[in-house]
């Protein structure tokens, strides 16, 4: 099984921040790769409401579906390699993801596609973990968002910090990719 504990720090960017960062960090358009997450739930939003979250990445040509639970520190994420699924009956192959949607109490068979959000990405590796800028597309809205992941929690956190207050950015409570796709769907649906 194919799981690791995540920890990261996210912040909103405006499009100024945004483009002084990547500048500042010598992020070229070139270093921006392509992305793409297609969300998944059951309709009354079981795994939502766990703080969890179920996607498959398309990167490179490659398909990953991870799950995303709480963990005492950070997020566990247990993943998966897929061929190139069809969305629109996509079922949760066996293997670890599903042992662990089971193990949440989520029944797969009520798993069903929520949409696709694409994102611009670039990383560059620091002395005190991965910075990442993300330039996302969803929903007829786009967003621009710092993360920074350290192998740390109280380390990560301080130079997540001191990167924020190096560049006279400051602190924004953000929401994961996840919640403001849901949010701008919802919003869409009114």
């Amino acid at each position: 099984m194919t799981q690791e504990i995540e920890i990261e720090f996210k912040n909103l960017l405006t499009k100024s921040e945004f483009l002084k960062l990547s500048e500042a960090l010598c992020m070229k358009e070139h270093d921006f790769k392509q992305q793409v997450n297609h969300y998944f739930d059951t309709e009354d939003f079981s795994l939502k409401q766990k703080k969890s979250a179920l996607r498959i990445r398309e990167k490179d040509g490659a398909f990953v579906l991870t799950l995303k639970e709480p963990a005492a520190v950070g997020l566990l994420e247990t993943h998966q390699e897929l061929a190139a699924p069809d969305l629109d009956v996509f079922k949760i192959p066996d293997g670890p993801v599903k042992r662990q949607l089971e193990g949440l109490g989520i029944n797969s068979e009520h798993i069903c596609y929520f949409g696709t959000l694409s994102t611009a990405r670039a990383e560059k590796e620091s002395e005190k973990g991965l910075i990442i800028l993300d330039h996302s597309r969803y929903l007829e809205k786009e967003d621009f968002e710092l993360e920074f992941e350290a192998a740390d929690w109280d380390e990560g956190k301080r130079a997540f910090e001191q990167l924020l207050k190096q560049f006279g950015i400051p602190e924004r409570i953000t929401k994961n990719k996840i919640q403001r796709f849901y949010e701008q769907k919802q919003k869409k649906v009114e």
